[in-house]
């Protein structure tokens, strides 16, 4: 599935590889990963767009999902499949 995912992360991140393993299991292929450990333009980028400070924010399409326990939760509601489908 080429749905259009972009997570931001930190290389250390256990919520990160979390969710980028859940998203494969509903058939992502490919997911644009945005490290900000190092950058703090990219951290300030994230938090401007979601008012969020942790990692992971995902972002599926246009959508803003939230974190882990935001796409898990979209998930277990049987709403992840039709926002993939959609992006």
């Amino acid at each position: 599935m080429t749905a259009n995912v972009v997570m931001y992360s930190t290389t250390v991140c256990p919520y990160c590889r979390m969710a980028e393993q859940l998203l494969k299991n509903r058939g992502v292929t490919e997911i644009k990963k945005i490290l900000i450990d190092n950058d703090e333009k990219l951290r300030a980028e994230m938090m401007e767009k979601t008012s969020r400070r942790t990692v992971p924010q995902i972002f599926i399409g246009d959508t803003h999902v939230g974190g882990f326990d935001d796409l898990s939760a979209l998930d277990k509601a049987g709403e992840l499949m039709p926002l993939l489908e959609k992006a």
